[in-house]
């Protein structure tokens, strides 16, 4: 710990101050300065569709913009944001697409081309889980070398349908695993709001890319948290979708399938643009949000909760600055007419969330790695924390596994009787400030899962669930770190959440 508590500045880290970014106001449009003076090279300068219409103008080029991100992820890599970074890869593609531009301008509009390519020229980067035809994939384990895959997971290939540019693949924990992201392939990803601290995961990678503007969105994926969570950490939007809105998800409705593709960004604006990318629904949740900003949400019942799922099985404390979050969000949604209730005064006595979820979760979430195989060489690679989850699977019997998956499949099943009387529910989203890098890892493997627990009280089980929820920075601290909240929807409500979340950061 002695290490980390004296973890400094990496010596090729950027001069210019980061800090969370206030919201892009309407005028605000990208200019030559921050493609060509590597001190603006900054994507918060102008939202996402601002970007884009400059590349449909010819204001900039796609090879500008993606030179742009290129030559700041090359400054900031000392934040750790990417595993791997393939200028030339990227840099032939923003040429195709220049080209394809200047054929297709001959005979579409602006607005056609919009509609077509909605992220034109836009760099981004999918997380080292993801994969991307010619760029390599590890999934963040040193157990086996990396591979080069020679097509696109399917979501990667919508998103770069849509225009979008990957540079690279961004930094992950081992299998996507643990909730920050610091693996023995690459540096750790470190928060652009404090350096020596965890940026979260396990798009931790990606995060820190949007939070450094580096890259004006990225798309991610939540199992527990792993969109909302670094989301939090760096003072952006973090959208999870419910279970199977994304069209290139798992469709199946089983508790086990808990992970959902969601977007990271710095607006809700921005991350409505990729959502509908995303989800292949044209402009549906950008005219969400555009109608909420114009004309409010429509007045809503919401209840807030502290519980978390975890009690009281394990103590979760909550931070200063994570109560004046929430109390900071219970003030801005009352400000615009919503109307806000505790969820105590209608629970009575009985828990929120229901007996057990703390056992039932852990067996859920390690069922799946009893049934991995390695060779006793890739073992000794493994990570501790991983390496404790395969043998808590194995060493658990069966039949209270079962039980376990059936007990959460029985309350996801039933997933929106938790709402009661309300339209969405607000939680804290983080319970204490992210940590120094290297503080999990520190603890013996048990304790370490523990502590992730107590960090992130109420991100999983939201997956469980299959609900959507946003995630929603609400407060800054004294020391320049980012508080959020967590709104938690209905099935099918996504773009009510990023509605909301526009409004709230207005």
């Amino acid at each position: 710990m002695e290490q980390v508590e004296q973890a400094r500045q990496p010596a090729d880290m950027p001069r210019r101050r980061i800090t969370t970014p206030a919201r892009i106001s309407e005028s605000a449009s990208p200019s030559a300065e921050h493609t060509t003076d590597l001190s603006m090279a900054d994507f918060r300068a102008a939202t996402a569709a601002q970007w884009r219409r400059a590349v449909l103008t010819g204001e900039v080029s796609c090879v500008e913009l993606t030179t742009t991100a290129l030559t700041a992820a090359a400054t900031m890599s000392g934040l750790g944001a990417f595993i791997h970074l393939d200028p030339e890869f990227a840099l032939a593609r923003a040429e195709q697409q220049d080209r394809t531009l200047a054929l297709l301008k001959q005979s579409m509009s602006l607005d056609e081309l919009a509609r077509s390519a909605p992220l034109l020229g836009l760099p981004t980067a999918f997380k080292d889980l993801v994969s991307v035809a010619g760029l390599p994939l590890t999934l963040g384990t040193a157990t086996s070398p990396a591979t080069l895959p020679s097509s696109d997971a399917p979501l990667a290939r919508t998103v770069h349908q849509a225009g979008a540019i990957s540079i690279g693949k961004t930094q992950v924990p081992e299998f996507g695993l643990p909730c920050y992201s610091e693996n023995q392939l690459a540096d750790p990803a470190r928060n652009p709001l404090s350096i020596s601290r965890t940026a979260g995961g396990s798009t931790g990678g990606g995060a820190v890319a949007v939070a450094a503007g580096i890259l004006p969105l990225a798309p991610g994926s939540d199992g527990g948290g792993s969109v909302r969570i670094p989301a939090a950490a760096c003072g952006l939007v973090g959208l999870k979708p419910g279970r199977g809105r994304i069209p290139d998800d798992d469709p199946s409705p089983s508790v086990q399938n808990l992970v959902t593709s969601g977007p990271i960004a710095t607006i809700a604006e921005d991350a409505a643009l990729l959502f509908d990318v995303m989800a292949k629904q044209g402009t549906k949740a950008q005219s969400a949000v555009q109608q909420a900003l114009d004309n409010g949400v429509t007045s809503l019942r919401v209840g807030v909760t502290t519980e978390s799922p975890f009690s009281p099985d394990l103590d979760i404390s909550l931070a200063e600055d994570a109560v004046q979050a929430l109390e900071n969000g219970i003030t801005i949604l009352g400000g615009l007419g919503h109307h806000i209730q505790g969820t105590e005064s209608c629970t009575g006595p009985e828990r929120f969330w229901g007996q057990n979820y703390h056992q039932n979760f852990q067996a859920l979430w390690t069922a799946r790695l009893g049934d991995l195989t390695f060779s006793d060489q890739q073992a000794e690679l493994l990570e501790p924390l991983t390496q404790y989850f395969i043998e808590l699977a194995r060493s658990r019997p069966q039949a209270a596994t079962r039980q376990s998956i059936a007990v959460l499949q029985e309350f996801a099943d039933d997933a929106e009787d938790i709402f009661g009387p309300w339209d969405v529910l607000m939680t804290p989203m983080l319970a204490s400030a992210p940590p120094p890098l290297g503080w999990f890892s520190a603890f013996a493997p048990e304790d370490n899962y523990v502590e992730q627990c107590r960090f992130t009280p109420y991100s999983s089980v939201v997956n469980v669930l299959g609900l959507p929820a946003i995630n929603v920075p609400v407060h800054n601290s004294g020391d320049g770190l980012s508080w959020s909240v967590q709104i938690i929807g209905k099935r099918g409500t996504e773009e009510q959440l990023l509605a909301i979340a526009a409004t709230m950061m207005r």
